[in-house]
């Protein structure tokens, strides 16, 4: 895996929803980093991606309540344990469960093992909640797939906040989720 600066130089076989990504991020003026891989849908294999980004790989998670009602994208640090009843109580939420995949690629046009914080950019009717762990925000950089998981991104955390989440109208919730299992 080698780390290239911005979008492809030769776009052939590359799904549009990846494309769409970078003429997002280009149009918005994000600069990004990206490495091409094999599919990584596991956070194992994401570690060794981790190791060419040098950033918080996040864990990309598409929850819902238990009516399907509500919808929520959570990002966290990918080593982090994760409790449904630590997230529910902090949203105002009734328990929540993972997300169908057949309502990920409705609403993110995303498939299970390439979710991230780019599907936002297709979810134009604001059916998913962006929440965010306290230490991805706090930190200077993130790792995350452009819709597919066949490539990765680095890109400055300010910038996906400022810039991209404020671009696709969606506001975060800022969540604090323990370090370790309660």
């Amino acid at each position: 895996m080698e780390l290239m600066k911005g979008r492809p130089v030769d776009e052939t076989g590359r799904l549009e929803k990846e494309i769409k990504v970078y003429d997002l991020l280009d149009s918005l003026g994000i600069e990004y980093q990206r490495t091409d891989h094999e599919e990584a849908n596991t956070m194992e294999a994401c570690n060794e991606i981790d190791k060419v980004l040098d950033v918080i790989i996040c864990k990309n998670l598409f929850l819902c309540n238990r009516q399907e009602t509500q919808f929520y994208l959570l990002m966290m640090p990918g080593d982090k344990p994760f409790k449904t009843k630590d997230i529910s109580k902090q949203i105002g939420s009734a328990r929540l469960s993972f997300g169908k995949a057949e309502f990920m690629e409705e609403y993110l046009n995303i498939k299970p093992g390439a979710v991230s914080i780019m599907g936002l950019m297709n979810d134009t009717e604001k059916h998913v909640q962006l929440l965010i762990d306290k230490p991805v925000v706090e930190s200077e950089y993130i790792g995350c797939h452009p819709c597919v998981s066949t490539s990765s991104l680095k890109i400055k955390t300010k910038d996906v906040l400022e810039k991209f989440v404020t671009a696709v109208g969606h506001e975060p919730i800022i969540v604090d989720l323990p370090e370790v299992i309660q």
